[in-house]
């Protein structure tokens, strides 16, 4: 039996944040469209350094616009004591406590999990870090680029040249830190709601992307050699990436097994025989003679064009794909079909934003506005009790 549409799973958790660029805020974002209150804390006149990393959404950055739908603006100066104190009432109301500052400034706050603890014994705190707390690293600056670099993640990324090497188009480092983190506080509100107690969740950068590095980790296992660089092409696997076409445009396909390379010699190539010729008779073979296999798929389909090509591929069963730019993920079919976009409002207007990947039965996500900054805080400071007179003088003096 559903429950009904206005109930998610975090309706009455109220978390507050300390957040900055995109881990944290994706982190917090996601437990927002689950329901949870998300008070985001950001400095006064400046707020979140994400709002000024481009202009491309009406004026708004695109990095703010996508993970900050459905939250709550407060600005806090922390460095003046009566911030403190605002923010030591938030916390008593609070479930959550989710913050990336930068190392060491939680600490320096007096907002580190040990220290926090005895006061809020229920409280969840998630530190969400480059390095993690501990180890020669734990001070060290991380952005996404220097984990990318750091776990590895640049080695086996980008040309097939040694020097070629290429960073993910998007943060990946932050998205997978993100990840961890909404999944760990979910964790503990589980555990909290077995024992009454809340729990410190560490989340590290750098140990959330080699957690997605362990399949070229064990590949390259006690020192064998690494997955070379293969461009947009699988480094182990082939054939398994883009091949042009003679409309000039190119398929993406992929191969799996033996029994797929037949089908793809007999249905899609139109040459059984390939199937038989030693070269490509398992897919270390394959990869071996890559260059050999490659012209010959590249002749085959040189007479070709897009549609017939997947229209083989689709027969024969192939996993094929058509390699979209932006416009054409805006435009895709299938999240047209399956109505995944929905309208979100800004400061600058309304916005398609996209449902959230994971759907349920049992509830809607949450789609609310992106907050503009400080949008919020006069509410805020109303709710904990304080006269519109002194979040007049709290504005002044610039402590919001």
């Amino acid at each position: 039996m559903s429950q009904p549409k206005a109930t998610r799973p975090l309706d009455g958790i109220t978390v507050v944040s300390l957040e900055h660029a995109i881990a944290a805020p994706f982190c917090t974002r996601q437990l927002a469209d689950l329901g949870a209150r998300v008070i985001k804390v950001e400095r006064p006149g400046v707020g979140d350094f994400a709002r000024g990393y481009d202009q491309r959404v009406n004026g708004l950055a695109s990095h703010f616009v996508w993970t900050n739908r459905s939250k709550e603006s407060l600005t806090l100066d922390l460095k003046q004591p009566m911030a403190g104190e605002i923010l030591e009432q938030l916390l008593e109301q609070a479930d959550v406590l989710v913050q990336n500052l930068a190392p060491g400034a939680a600490a320096r706050l007096g907002l580190g999990f040990e220290t926090l603890h005895p006061r809020f014994p229920r409280l969840v705190v998630c530190d969400i870090s480059g390095y993690g707390e501990g180890g020669p690293y734990q001070h060290k600056k991380a952005y996404d680029l220097l984990i990318q670099s750091e776990g590895g993640f640049l080695s086996v990324t980008g040309g097939r040249e040694d020097d070629q090497m290429a960073k993910a188009g998007n943060s990946i480092a932050d998205i997978a830190a993100g990840m961890y983190a909404y999944t760990g506080v979910l964790g503990a509100l589980l555990l909290r709601g077995k024992t009454g107690v809340g729990s410190h969740v560490d989340v590290s950068m750098l140990e959330s992307l080699v957690e997605w590095m362990n399949y070229p980790l064990y590949y390259a296992y006690q020192g064998a050699p690494p997955p070379p660089r293969a461009g947009a092409a699988h480094a182990t696997i082939y054939p398994y990436g883009p091949f042009p076409i003679g409309d000039g445009s190119t398929v993406m396909l992929g191969l799996q097994n033996e029994r797929e390379w037949r089908v793809f010699c007999e249905q899609v190539l139109l040459q059984p025989q390939l199937a038989e010729d030693a070269r490509f008779e398992a897919n270390f073979r394959r990869v071996e003679n890559r260059e050999s296999l490659r012209e010959l798929i590249v002749q085959a389909f040189d007479s070709l064009d897009l549609a017939t090509v997947i229209a083989r591929l689709d027969g024969a069963s192939i996993a094929n794909a058509r390699v979209n730019d932006m416009q054409g993920v805006w435009e895709h079919p299938q999240l047209q079909a399956r109505d995944r976009w929905r309208e979100v409002q800004t400061s600058a207007g309304t916005v398609a934003s996209l449902l959230p990947p994971v759907s349920s039965n049992a509830f809607e996500p949450r789609m609310d506005p992106v907050p503009d900054l400080g949008e919020h805080s006069a509410k805020i400071l109303a709710d904990l009790g304080l006269s519109s007179a002194r979040i007049q003088e709290l504005r002044t003096s610039g402590v919001i």
